[in-house]
């Protein structure tokens, strides 16, 4: 690339950097420490390769070759070298004024030279970009890298330039300001990094990635890509990326309302086909509320006619296609086909042969969620207000298929045969794992929190251990108090991630995984098990004994991890704020001096309240501030369906309420 440009010498007193050169953000890369090795080459050697340089206001600057002329210079300054002044000069190439590639030929110099920081590498493609009017294909093509290599480092462009200054400053590290990256809208990014670091607090990748998720749903997302189509025809906002998959929905309650009506869509559909009396969609389906609700099964029904000889020709197909299935010469894609099948027209037969009855169909219904990245139908569901309370077990499931029996000494694999058989192996299995216990608890924590912490598919499908991390909404999400998500962070933080390569294969992450210390194992089973907790209050003892005790036991107050604070007050009518001062925490004065404030003023005041408690406080108001939260809230506390409503307006006797 060089040996067309002009061999000139010149004297190191005449060298100036040029502007152009990517490191000229990065004054870093020329301290002395950092080219010492270098001075020494040269002070021995002398400089075998020559500078690119070209012509600016009288002097040669260099346009590639910053680090040693930062060598140079610093063998001028050392009295001890011998041979060097700024008379001296050096060999150098002349870079044309009208030419159109400075940018490329700094950046590949310096490339082979020692290796930039990422947002050098952003600034130099970008600049390239605007000023060369060069494309991500032919930058990659220059330097030897791929396409999507290049759009990674030109996505910094999205992020904001305070947040770059902050990366460049080491005021944040570059991880976190990769998380930025996230969501393409620069002002959603600037918002977040204001909020975060208002208090001086420290920022993480994990917090800022939190904080994002609330801006808005990723076209990557399963729910984004799911639901893009018609969000956009709608004229819903899309922040755009430079890669399409980071593009972000911005309006989250607009993608929310299009999943329920698609989801409502589907239950209705169902609903008919079935013939059910209710349908109903949710985004998520809430195991902890749909415990109250019944379920109906379908019983065995006499076939018509019509359905009896269906059935014996789907028993005469079944009996075929299990009899290509013994063919052990059968490839498998052929084999799948068959299997798939098979289960259909077993499906079919139990369809036939299986009914709601009227009475359950009267009162039941199917409710529509999105789970796995699909829509799931729950069918069958009894709401409380019409669950009937009955002795015994409704319905039971006939055996489908009509199998006969195979001919004396002949050895036939029947589908049903072969799913018992399956059940005996996986029963085989289990009670080896029970024999050795060690190996199959480093085998399951494994899995648990590879299926977590690791990207891509899970490390094995042989053993039912699902581990995925829980989708957490919130209306109010960078308002909310933070100490739970510090906490966390600070646990991440700490975990030994070592056996983590997704370059290796995942027997040898294993063998790595398992050489860790117990302490460190239990550490990341505990980080995978938090990551997995469901959105609930207190846990019922009844329904679930063994969290109600468990929660009780590792967090028997919340106020450790948690704080009310302006987000939470700003929900509570003016009359609960003002019953909680003067009932609750024993402020009774304070509640009638601001009976007579603007709800905005006490929430302040309780806000403030809450932070750090005010040191005119009495003992026992002390310890109520520390103590208090919404009793549903409270694992040692109230139980939720214990607790009484939530008054509108605090009791008419109260001093309270008659100063409001």
């Amino acid at each position: 690339m060089t040996t067309s440009f002009a061999p000139l010498t010149v004297a190191i007193g005449d060298l100036v950097p040029h502007p152009a050169n990517v490191r000229s953000n990065s004054p870093e890369t020329y301290d002395p420490e950092n080219i010492a090795h270098l001075k020494a080459s040269i002070a021995v050697l002398g400089l075998l390769q020559p500078l690119l340089v070209q012509k600016l206001d009288g002097k040669y600057a260099v346009l590639a070759g910053g680090r040693r002329h930062a060598a140079l210079k610093e063998l001028i300054a050392d009295k001890t070298s011998k041979g060097f002044t700024a008379k001296t000069k050096v060999d150098c190439r002349l870079v044309p004024d009208d030419c159109d590639v400075t940018t490329a030929l700094s950046l590949a110099e310096n490339i082979t030279q020692a290796p930039m920081n990422a947002i050098d590498e952003f600034e130099a493609f970008a600049r390239m970009m605007e000023v060369d009017g060069q494309t991500p294909e032919t930058i990659a093509k220059t330097f030897g890298t791929t396409v999507a290599a290049v759009k990674g480092r030109l996505r910094y462009g999205l992020i904001h330039p305070d947040i770059r200054a902050a990366a460049r400053g080491k005021v944040i590290t570059l991880d976190t300001m990769k998380a930025f990256a996230e969501h393409p809208s620069q002002e959603a990014q600037r918002e977040v990094f204001e909020a975060l670091t208002k208090d001086g607090g420290y920022l993480q990748a994990y917090t800022v990635r939190q904080a994002l998720k609330s801006r808005g749903v990723q076209v990557s997302d399963d729910i984004g890509a799911f639901v893009r189509e018609d969000y956009e025809a709608r004229g819903g906002a899309v922040a755009a990326d430079l890669l399409d998959k980071h593009s972000v929905l911005e309006d989250a309650a607009l993608v929310e309302t299009i999943l329920l009506e698609k989801l409502g869509a589907a239950a209705e559909d169902a609903r008919m086909r079935l013939g059910f009396a209710w349908a109903d969609a949710m985004v998520r389906y809430d195991y902890a509320t749909m415990a109250d609700y019944g379920r109906v099964y379908p019983g065995p029904i006499e076939p018509d006619e019509p359905a009896q000889k269906r059935i014996d020709e789907i028993t005469a197909e079944l009996e075929k296609l299990q009899l290509e299935m013994e063919d052990e010469g059968l490839e498998d894609g052929a084999y799948n086909a068959l299997y798939e099948r098979v289960d259909a027209l077993e499906e079919e037969a139990r369809d036939l042969q299986e009914a709601y009855s009227a009475e359950d169909l009267a009162r039941s219904g199917v409710i529509a969620s999105w789970q796995g990245g699909q829509i799931t139908l729950h069918v069958g569901l009894v709401r409380p207000e019409d669950t009937v309370k009955e002795e015994g077990a409704r319905g039971s499931s006939a055996n489908p298929t009509g199998e006969e029996a195979p001919d004396p000494g002949e050895i036939t694999y029947p589908s049903s045969l072969a799913e018992d058989l399956k059940t005996e192996r996986a029963m085989a299995l289990g009670a080896a794992m029970a024999l050795h216990p060690e190996a199959t608890l480093d085998v399951t924590l494994f899995k648990l929190v590879s299926d977590v912490l690791a990207s891509g598919m899970s490390v094995t499908q042989a053993i039912k251990i699902e581990a995925r991390k829980e989708y957490r909404s919130h209306a109010k999400m960078d308002e909310i108090d933070e100490t739970s998500l510090e906490q966390v962070a600070a646990a991440h933080d700490v975990l030994d991630l070592s056996w983590l390569d997704d370059t290796r294969a995942p027997a040898d992450q294993f063998a790595a995984f398992r050489a860790l210390k117990a302490g460190e194992k239990a550490k990341l089973v505990a980080y995978a098990t938090a990551s997995t907790t469901q959105s609930c209050f207190a846990r019922d003892r009844q329904r679930d004994s063994l969290m109600h005790a468990f929660e009780i036991e590792i967090m028997p107050d919340i106020r450790a991890h948690w704080t009310p604070n302006a987000a939470l007050f700003n929900r509570f009518k003016k009359a609960w704020l003002l019953k909680i001062l003067g009932e609750d925490l024993g402020l009774a004065q304070e509640a009638v001096t601001l009976a007579s404030s603007s709800k905005k003023e006490i929430v302040a005041f309780c806000d403030k309240l809450f932070a750090e408690p005010f040191a005119t406080l009495t003992d026992a108001q002390r310890a109520a501030v520390a103590a208090w939260c919404p009793p549903m809230m409270q694992t040692a506390g109230v139980a939720f369906d214990e607790a009484e409503p939530a008054a509108e307006t605090p009791e008419p006797d109260s001093e309270v309420a008659q100063a409001a």
